[in-house]
């Protein structure tokens, strides 16, 4: 078996070994959209083929920037595109691609990529940890008041979810710039949050509201009349409202959107596909029973490539000082680090000193945003802990400033 880079002359062979690697054929746009690989960068695929050149196997990973804890921005690779003809499992293939992966990001460079995984059991044994989460939020049209907030109004509008600004419904033929430039706002400052190259917004590359497919999408003005929000949605059988997602700069526009949405007439139920975990927005409702979370699931998994650059890489809340022994099983490592925080900033170097913490390099994916906390790994059995306070000043210490979200799907 060869494993090589693909070109721009591989694409129509890379894309059918893919979609029969998922028993599924190669289908048309909907109408209004386009097709979903259009943004693969060829130069950084992978081609799995047999010895007499049948394609077998395929991976490729797209060039995304991360925003980590303390909103810094960092590249990483966002792995796609993983699979392997059914004739061909269980043989080795999708291994020696993801070690070969692996290898290839390292020389690139690269100290962290992302994935989403189709299935969970599959992407851990390579290291990738699910890291950030998502849910389905619904709520019942006749449940739907919001109720008034109960503290005090403050100079922070934000705070107590006060709006001074205007809503406006748009087509999303009329607004992609809008979209575009309000995401980018937006991921700057949410832990977990992927940016979206305007080579996606160009090519109508994913899912909806990239893809231009028809949406009705409500956009947010501030006092000033800028674009601060926006959710983008339909109204589909049997009466029901599907927001795809909702993008807002700060809670008070989060507010304001929600408020349109559930106001909308004609409409049995309003359906928040892509709703963040731990969001206000049940506290919100006047019935606290009326939304109901669904589908909470894991979505956004982060593998470290270089321990000490990712660890360093991202702002911290807390000063303290861990002894980490990190296992990667997949690529034969075995290594400790002592990280010390002073002052939001880490330094993070090889030690001999006994650990605190042992894990495996995944368990440190799941930790490394903020949304799974230390402590619960330990209470599952995955984290072992050798001296009393180290889990609670790991749970302090990889705390983000606010829950780890993404919506991008790739």
């Amino acid at each position: 078996m060869e494993i090589r880079p693909t070109t721009d002359q591989d694409l129509d062979v890379f894309v059918d070994t893919l979609h029969a690697a998922f028993g599924r054929f190669p289908q048309p746009p909907a109408e209004g959209g386009a097709v979903w690989w259009a943004a693969l960068e060829m130069d950084r695929n992978l081609l799995a083929t047999t010895a007499d050149g049948r394609p077998v196997g395929t991976a490729g990973a797209y060039s995304f920037e991360l925003t980590l804890p303390g909103e810094i921005l960092v590249p990483a690779a966002g792995v796609t595109t993983v699979g392997v003809v059914p004739s061909h499992r269980r043989q080795g293939v999708l291994s020696a691609m993801m070690r070969h992966q692996l290898t290839e990001l390292r020389a690139r460079g690269e100290f962290l990529s992302v994935l989403l995984a189709t299935e969970a059991v599959i992407y851990r044994r390579f290291g990738y940890g699910p890291a950030t989460y998502t849910q389905r939020l619904t709520v019942p049209r006749h449940k739907a008041a919001l109720a008034q907030p109960r503290a005090r109004a403050t100079a922070d509008a934000s705070a107590t979810g006060s709006d001074t600004g205007s809503v406006e419904v748009l087509r999303r033929a009329e607004c992609g710039e809008i979209l575009e430039e309000v995401y980018d706002r937006y991921r700057r400052t949410q832990p977990g949050a992927l940016s979206r190259p305007h080579r996606w917004w160009s090519l109508g590359a994913g899912q909806p509201p990239v893809a231009p497919a028809p949406r009705y999408v409500v956009v947010h003005r501030d006092a000033d009349g800028v674009p601060d929000g926006y959710a983008s949605y339909s109204i589909g059988e049997p009466d029901t409202l599907t927001v795809d997602e909702t993008i807002a700069t700060d809670d008070a526009v989060f507010t304001a959107l929600a408020r349109f949405l559930l106001g909308h007439d004609l409409v049995t139920q309003v359906v928040f596909k892509h709703f963040p975990p731990e969001h206000p927005l049940r506290w919100q409702l006047t019935d606290f029973r009326a939304g109901q979370v669904s589908d909470n699931t894991d979505w956004l998994w982060v593998r470290l490539l270089d321990i000490p650059r990712a660890l360093t890489a991202r702002g911290w809340s807390t000063d303290g000082e861990l002894v980490l022994h990190v296992d990667d099983p997949f690529l034969g490592e075995h290594s400790r680090y002592l990280l010390t925080v002073r002052d939001t900033k880490a330094d993070c170097v090889p030690t001999d000193r006994e650990p605190d913490l042992s894990l495996d390099v995944s368990d440190l994916g799941s930790i490394y945003l903020g949304g799974t906390t230390p402590s619960t790994l330990v209470r599952a059995g995955h984290i072992q802990t050798h001296r009393p306070g180290a889990t609670t000043l790991a749970d302090a210490l990889f705390r983000a400033e606010r829950p780890p979200h993404c919506l991008h799907w790739f």
